[in-house]
């Protein structure tokens, strides 16, 4: 894919900030939990907290493709900034964007687009995951005011974002239709943190549980009309799994790029060890997966296939090359990235969205009967009297090859809370 001089110019500037103010303090902020508050004013002052919003609302408007350029970028020098950008960015400006009222894009996205704000996403609740119809929390109207009740759950920001976009059912009759869309300052009274999520990786990016208790909001805080809920929550969705797939580009590659540097310190009967094939091979066919995956963001055309655990996710792989054990170590940068990937594919799948083009109109036909398929795999087919038949081997979505980790490793370690995970299980 060719890039402009402009996206070129963001994608190194991205790079840059990533390697000299991100991945030096990544391990440090992911032991501690500290929320990155310096990190993201710089980012903010950079530009890259207001890469989708309109010039005219204090935004750089980058488009998509530079947007998912930066995404890969600051995702490789930490996983959980990146997830704190990519809501951001997406889910918590686009939906003001594109339905908020001229009083609130004055109010909120000025501030938002230039990082003195930070926004979050209010959809998910205990009892209801992606399907957003099925939303409890209530919206009911009391004079000049709806009156918000209600629990949120997951929401990444929540505490210590300044504005989130809470989504909430204000016609019970009317399914869908009666889902409404506002805008909560996190300062408004009934705004309530109840509980802050204990994860195995991304601690330095808050997930927390919101309860809404007698809240109350004036009518000037929704977001386009009454009803219009449902429609602004999918409509924000989609760019939100391309940004996802960025980041799972990026973590992936800083991993690649950790392993090819130690394999060519770490010496093994007296050579390093990326020059004994068997190493070699392995850091190449990651290198390939990398490179296959990394289409899937630019061009914005997710992969199809099933959500299996692949023998060889690029994580679990770098492991491999650090000689297991030491990969394992909390010292070493990997057994970060471990945990922080460990449920990075569940966010947001891609390929739950069919009507959606797949990568296979990408993938050019190979010679000797093999039929190239997304995600590296091949469709093989087999000389015989019978009529022609296809042998398949196991899916491997790109996404899932980076995104998924490698939980035999993870099965092996002790958790945080000092309990032992301990299986015979082999990798599929």
């Amino acid at each position: 894919m060719h890039l402009s001089d402009e996206q070129r110019m963001i994608q190194e500037t991205a790079r840059d900030f990533a390697r000299e103010r991100l991945a030096p303090g990544a391990a440090e902020r992911d032991r501690s939990a500290a929320f990155p508050k310096d990190e993201l004013a710089e980012m903010g002052a950079l530009g890259f907290l207001g890469m989708l919003t309109p010039e005219e609302w204090g935004g750089a408007d980058t488009g998509m493709v530079a947007h998912a350029l930066a995404m890969e970028e600051i995702a490789s020098g930490d996983g959980a900034v990146s997830t704190i950008m990519s809501v951001h960015n997406g889910v918590g400006q686009k939906p003001i964007s594109d339905f908020g009222s001229a009083a609130l894009k004055e109010k909120y996205l000025r501030p938002l687009a230039s990082g003195e704000m930070l926004g979050a996403f209010a959809l998910t609740e205990p009892e209801t995951g992606s399907d957003a119809a099925a939303i409890r929390t209530r919206a009911v109207r009391d004079g000049n005011h709806f009156v918000l009740n209600g629990t949120k759950q997951f929401i990444t920001s929540g505490k210590h974002c300044d504005i989130a976009v809470v989504f909430a059912v204000t016609d019970p009759d009317a399914g869908r239709k009666g889902i409404s869309a506002f805008v909560v300052p996190s300062a408004t009274e009934g705004y309530e943190i109840t509980g802050i999520e204990k994860k195995m990786g991304q601690r330095c990016s808050d997930t927390a549980q919101i309860t809404f208790n007698e809240c109350r909001l004036t009518p000037d805080h929704l977001l386009g009309e009454e009803g219009q809920g449902y429609r602004i929550a999918l409509s924000n969705l989609e760019g939100g799994r391309i940004g996802i797939a960025a980041q799972a580009v990026g973590m992936a590659r800083a991993a690649l790029d950790f392993a090819v540097d130690y394999a060519k310190e770490r010496k093994s009967f007296g050579k390093p060890i990326i020059e004994h094939q068997a190493v070699g091979h392995r850091l190449a066919d990651l290198a390939t997966q990398i490179e296959a995956a990394t289409d899937v963001p630019e061009r914005g055309t997710p992969a199809r296939g099933r959500r299996t655990l692949p023998q060889g996710s690029i994580h679990g792989q770098a492991v491999r090359v650090r000689n297991g054990g030491a990969g394992v170590l909390r010292r070493h940068p990997d057994a970060g990235r471990l945990r922080l990937c460990r449920g990075f594919p569940g966010r947001a799948y891609l390929s739950r969205r069919p009507r959606l083009p797949d990568l296979r109109g990408h993938v050019g036909r190979a010679a000797h009967g093999h039929r190239p398929r997304a995600g590296g795999e091949v469709m093989q087919t087999k000389t015989s009297s019978r009529p022609e038949r296809a042998v398949r081997a196991k899916s491997r979505d790109p996404l899932q090859m980076h995104g998924e980790l490698a939980l035999w490793v993870l099965n092996r370690v002790q958790d945080d809370d000092g309990d032992k995970r301990i299986t015979n299980a082999e990798p599929r």
